[in-house]
């Protein structure tokens, strides 16, 4: 796969949620194919690897929430916004279940928001939203693919179902340039949220602990490497642009992989060379079970094809966050 540089070059292109796991990297990539980039950016996040790597130095900044639409169609006109990538969300299942509303007024207000700005800001022609595996809810058929029915039942999963579905009445209700991407857990450097497995498990590593496992250790899911997102949302894009009848249309992205928390946190201690043991607490609460996705759709009518491996993602990550935390220690 590979993507179109000239495409991007010069582009006015929106992103929400930058200062996040993937909207970071993704900017990073739109930075390198020469986009000219506008970030909404809600919270001053320091450690956020836009602001580390002073990605942020280039690009334009809109303060602001995604729960105002003023100011997303102020940014949309005076910027001249062309391409549009909806990323912006609050993406912790822990989170939604202690606070919903805030969840959901991000997650599913946040993203009619965004795509009414769209509607009435004549100048953007392409839109990607970003939603998630967790879309479809519990399932007892696997793989999903995009066929399977959106039935999210708590409050995370809900509000990615909802916001789903709300981008795909955008597109058939009101004609809007507007596609949607379901990808597997994201994983990568530049996620600070230490309860998540991977980020977690790498410190606890590094720091001579046992890593925590939430849950029992044997919820089964597919896991995708960041750069691999940033890759697949700006594939997205350019294919929307060539095929306007692509919208409507939602995407899984991801390996295929079946893991559970268990074998993946071995994965890890054995890649960093440990021998520590996980410790399985099984604490977990409003999580689906099994999650997989079935990726074929979008190898075959977007061509798309990973950029990496599992282990490849794994093993940059670990070397990002080895880097990561020397130098925040040397800060302190």
């Amino acid at each position: 796969m590979e993507l179109n540089k000239t495409f991007w070059l010069d582009r006015p292109t929106f992103v929400t949620g930058g200062t996040g796991l993937v909207g970071s990297w993704l900017v990073r990539h739109l930075i390198d194919a020469g986009a000219d980039i506008v970030c909404l950016v809600r919270d001053w996040v320091p450690q956020s690897e836009l602001v580390r790597a002073k990605l942020i130095d280039q690009v334009k900044v809109v303060r602001g929430d995604v729960r105002d639409r003023e100011t997303l169609e102020r940014a949309l006109g005076e910027y001249e916004i062309d391409t549009v990538i909806h990323l912006a969300a609050q993406t912790i299942v822990t989170i939604a279940n202690r606070n919903p509303i805030s969840t959901f007024e991000t997650n599913i207000a946040g993203t009619w928001n965004v795509l009414e700005a769209c509607r009435r800001s004549p100048r953007v022609k392409q839109i990607v939203i970003a939603s998630s595996d967790k879309a479809y809810g519990d399932q007892e058929v696997l793989p999903y693919d995009e066929s399977t029915p959106l039935q999210g039942q708590h409050p995370y999963d809900v509000s990615k179902s909802a916001a789903d579905l709300i981008a795909n009445t955008y597109a058939v209700s009101f004609d809007l340039p507007v596609a949607i991407t379901r990808c597997g857990n994201f994983y990568g450097g530049g996620d600070l949220n230490w309860n998540r497995i991977i980020p977690g498990t790498i410190r606890s590593i590094l720091r001579g602990q046992n890593p925590v496992i939430r849950s029992d250790g044997n919820y089964i899911r597919d896991y995708f490497y960041v750069e691999d997102g940033a890759a697949a949302y700006m594939l997205l894009a350019e294919k929307l642009a060539e095929r306007p009848e692509l919208k409507g249309e939602a995407f899984n992205f991801s390996y295929g992989n079946q893991l559970t928390v268990l074998e993946l946190t071995r994965r890890i201690l054995a890649r960093m060379e440990s021998n520590l043991e996980p410790e399985v607490r099984n604490e977990a609460d409003n999580e689906i079970r099994k999650q997989y996705l079935n990726a074929d759709k979008a190898r075959q009518k977007l061509g798309w094809s990973p950029l990496f491996t599992l282990e490849d993602g794994l093993d940059k990550t670990i070397e990002w966050y080895k880097e990561f935390l020397t130098m925040e220690s040397l800060e302190k």
